[in-house]
């Protein structure tokens, strides 16, 4: 555990407005040995899945004490929920949207605990409705690095109760194929899959494997992106351990017209490949 408090922030706010500096001088007003982390505040506005991917790529490598304040929160100030929950000694502020999928499909998941943000002790004073970042999450996220306790935040919710987005759940396993769909299409227009880890590995082993995705049919792959072919679309395992389509020194997701949610079919596997995993698991 890291001995200096770790806020890591991930947002959808932009930089042009002044939000992400005054959430950080919330924080370090409450915790002000904190160490502040900006996985991103590039996330597209409103867009609870990109930020979702995004945080399931990101967390595993925040050491256990950490504290991921998450807000892509298109409902604030409705009755949506304000949580806090800590999967794998890493605690987790923000909405109830979705945007903690990866983290509770994890295996550790199980051993899970969440609360709501309901106790205003631990507020900033007469939070708005629509700056929960500022007024709830942040603050909330600094007294969890600070050393207070999980359960002092507010009363206990069921982890099962939390929302988790389709789009980010595990690939399928239907007869001889795997079926998943692209989570994330990046800055450089790869798209990345939720197929992953040894079901990737397995297909890049396997010459028969292919891809299909709409009207394209993909066979070949590569180890890393010089090494595939020029001026055609290939697959590879990324940095994440998922499955990606990728186009050398070019948009795969321009060429191929693809968008996120477009289903993925994986075939030429035998009996033994393994659909199951999430984005980030080797």
């Amino acid at each position: 555990m890291s001995t200096t408090p770790i806020i890591g922030i991930l947002t959808d706010f932009g930089l042009s407005d002044g939000y992400v500096g005054v959430m950080k001088a919330v924080a370090l007003t409450i915790a002000p040995g904190a160490q502040l982390i900006d996985i991103t505040h590039q996330i597209a506005p409103q867009d609870v899945e990109g930020g979702t991917w995004t945080l399931g790529m990101a967390w595993r490598a925040f050491p256990v004490g950490a504290v991921l304040l998450c807000v892509v929160d298109p409902g604030v100030g409705s009755a949506r929920r304000a949580v806090a929950l800590e999967v794998a000694g890493r605690r987790f502020v923000g909405p109830d949207n979705g945007l903690f999928t990866y983290p509770l499909a994890d295996d550790s998941s199980a051993a899970a605990r969440c609360v709501a943000l309901d106790d205003p002790r631990y507020h900033l004073p007469a939070p708005s409705a629509t700056f929960h970042g500022r007024d709830i999450f942040a603050p909330c996220a600094a007294h969890l690095a600070s050393g207070v306790a999980l359960e002092s935040l507010g009363s206990a919710v069921e982890v099962a109760s939390l929302v988790r987005l389709p789009i980010a759940l595990r690939a399928e396993r239907r007869g001889d194929a795997v079926v998943g769909r692209v989570a994330h299409i990046d800055h450089y227009g790869n798209l990345v899959t939720n197929i992953v880890s040894q079901t990737t590995r397995a297909a890049l082993a396997r010459p028969l494997a292919r891809i299909s995705l709409g009207q394209w049919t993909i066979s070949a792959r590569a180890t890393h992106f010089a090494a595939g072919p020029v001026d055609e679309p290939f697959f590879l395992q990324d940095s994440s351990g998922a499955l990606a389509i990728a186009l050398r020194d070019g948009s795969a997701a321009q060429r191929m017209g693809a968008r996120r949610g477009d289903v993925v079919t994986l075939r030429g596997m035998d009996d033994t490949s393994d659909a199951a995993g999430d984005a980030g698991r080797e």
